[in-house]
C-alpha cells in the first residue's frame, strides 16, 4: 500500500509540473481566449443586411467573428478606413500593409508592428485560410484600459453601458456597418462559490471516513465512484462548451479545437468517468484509481478554470450561473473523491494483516 501512494504522490507531481510548464504559454496567449471578464461586448446589428452575411461574438466577447456566405466579397476596415481582413468565396485574407493585421493579434493589441505596415499604402493581401469565416480582436469593441471605467468605479455594484461600438465594413464600394454594445457587468461573489464547493467536496471527502471493509464503506465507494463520473461528465461538458463559445462548429471543428487546447481537461474528465466506473464494480486498488482521478480532475478541470467564480461573462454558450454550478460539481467531486480515497487507502494502511499460528 505505501508503494500504491508513493505512486500517487509522483503521478501528482509530475501532473502539477506540468501544469506549471504550460502556465507560461497560456498566459501568453490567455488574453485570446480568456477564462472569463466582466464587459459583455454584444453585436446588435449588420446595416444595411446581406444575404449570408453575419457577425458574433466569441471567446466571451474577445473577438468578432464575421460568415459570409454570399457571393459578393466583403472588406473589414481597418483603425484607420484601411482594408483589413477581406471574405468571400475565394476564402479569407489579410492586408499585410494593414497595421491592424498586427494589433488585432492580441487582446491587448500590443504586437510591434513592421515598418512596411502602412495604411495609405496598396494593400498586400495574404490568403490565411480557404473558409467562409474569420475571427480577430478588434478593439473598438473592447475596453482595454486595466483600471474601469469612471462609471464603474463610482457604482461597481451596477451594470453600465460603457459605449456603443461600430465596425466599418465595405462591399464593392458601398458602405456596411457591424453595431454593437460593451458593457460592464458586476463580477459575481467567489466567496460564496467557494465556500459552497468547499463545503461540498468535504462532504464526499467524510465518505472515506466509513470502514472500508464494512457494508456502509462498499456502499460509500460506489458512491464516490457515481460522483466522480457526474463531475468527469461535467467537466467534459464544460470543455467543449468552451470550444462551442469560441467558435467551433461541427464534430470535427469541436475534436480539432480539445486536442489543440483543451486536452488536459478532456483527458482527466475521461480518466474520472472510468476510475467511477472502476469504483462502482467495487475493482481492486479501486482507492487509488479515485484518489489519483479525483486530484486529476480537481487540478486540471477544476481550480485551472477558477476564474468562472470571480467574472461575470465566461466562456460557454449559456448563462453564466450554469458554467458555475458545473466547475462546483467538478471540484466537489474531484477533490472530494481525491480526500475520500486518500483517506481510504491511509485506513487499509494502518489495518494490521492477520498472522497465521
Amino acid at each position: 500500500m505505501r508503494t500504491l501512494l508513493i505512486r500517487a504522490a509522483l503521478l501528482l507531481a509530475g501532473a502539477l509540473t506540468a501544469t506549471l510548464a504550460t502556465a507560461t504559454p497560456a498566459a501568453a496567449h490567455g488574453a485570446d481566449a480568456p477564462d472569463g471578464t466582466d464587459y459583455r461586448t454584444e453585436v446588435t446589428a449588420v446595416t444595411p443586411a446581406r444575404p449570408g452575411l453575419a457577425v458574433r461574438t466569441v471567446e466571451a466577447g474577445a473577438r468578432l467573428e464575421l460568415t459570409n456566405t454570399g457571393d459578393r466579397t466583403v472588406e473589414v476596415l481597418g483603425y484607420s478606413g484601411e482594408p483589413y481582413l477581406r471574405v468571400g468565396p475565394d476564402g479569407v485574407y489579410e492586408n499585410l500593409r494593414s497595421p491592424a493585421t498586427y494589433l488585432n493579434r492580441t487582446i491587448a493589441g500590443d504586437t510591434r508592428v513592421p515598418a512596411e505596415a502602412n495604411p495609405a499604402a496598396e494593400p498586400d493581401w495574404r490568403r490565411v485560410d480557404d473558409s467562409s469565416t474569420v475571427r480577430w480582436h478588434d478593439q473598438r469593441a473592447l475596453w482595454r484600459e486595466a483600471a474601469p471605467p469612471p462609471q464603474v468605479r463610482a457604482a461597481p455594484d451596477r451594470e453600465h453601458r460603457v459605449r456603443d461600438w461600430v465596425v466599418p465594413l465595405r462591399d464593392g464600394t458601398e458602405p456596411l456597418e457591424v453595431r454593437g454594445t460593451l458593457d460592464w457587468v458586476p463580477p459575481p461573489d467567489a466567496y460564496t462559490w467557494w465556500v459552497v464547493a468547499t463545503l461540498g467536496l468535504l462532504a464526499v471527502g467524510a465518505l472515506g471516513l466509513l470502514p472500508a471493509a464494512s457494508a456502509p464503506g462498499t456502499r460509500a465507494l460506489r458512491v464516490v465512484g457515481a460522483l466522480l463520473v457526474c463531475g468527469g461528465v461535467a467537466a467534459m461538458v464544460s470543455t467543449v462548451a468552451r470550444e462551442v463559445d469560441a467558435g467551433a462548429s461541427g464534430v470535427g471543428g469541436v475534436l480539432v479545437g480539445l486536442l489543440g487546447g483543451q486536452v488536459w481537461a478532456l483527458l482527466t474528465g475521461l480518466g474520472a468517468i472510468a476510475a467511477g466506473a472502476y469504483a462502482l464494480a467495487l475493482r481492486p486498488a479501486a482507492d487509488f484509481a479515485v484518489a489519483l482521478a479525483g486530484a486529476c480532475l480537481a487540478l486540471f478541470a477544476g481550480v485551472a478554470n477558477a476564474a468562472v467564480f470571480a467574472r461575470a461573462v465566461v466562456p460557454a454558450p449559456w448563462p453564466a450561473t450554469t458554467a458555475r454550478l458545473l466547475l462546483a460539481l467538478v471540484i466537489v467531486t474531484g477533490a472530494g473523491a481525491m480526500a475520500a480515497g486518500a483517506l481510504r487507502l491511509h485506513s487499509a494502511s494502518r489495518t494490521p494483516t492477520p498472522t497465521r499460528s
